[in-house]
């Protein structure tokens, strides 16, 4: 299981500063192109803050789950693993 942070900033020192001040340990990426950026077009990302779950050949599970559904999404696809 893998977390990966998409950026929509337009400038590093700005997308950096979060990462650090937020904690966020995981990886990220950004192409600093703002909404402009190929990552948002190729998942259709329109707003943000956005979640999209993956299956292992990078299809689209489910998308904008928070809190307890995104957990409970989660522990059904880990179930029994």
């Amino acid at each position: 299981f893998d977390i990966l942070g998409v950026s929509l900033d337009s400038q590093k020192a700005n997308w950096i500063n979060k990462i650090n001040e937020l904690v966020m340990p995981w990886k990220h990426m950004s192409d600093l192109k703002g909404w402009q950026s190929e990552h948002a077009k190729i998942y259709s990302v329109t707003s943000i803050p956005q979640t999209i779950l993956l299956d292992k050949d990078g299809r689209i599970i489910q998308r904008n789950l928070r809190g307890e559904a995104l957990l409970a999404k989660l522990d059904e696809i880990f179930a029994g693993k």
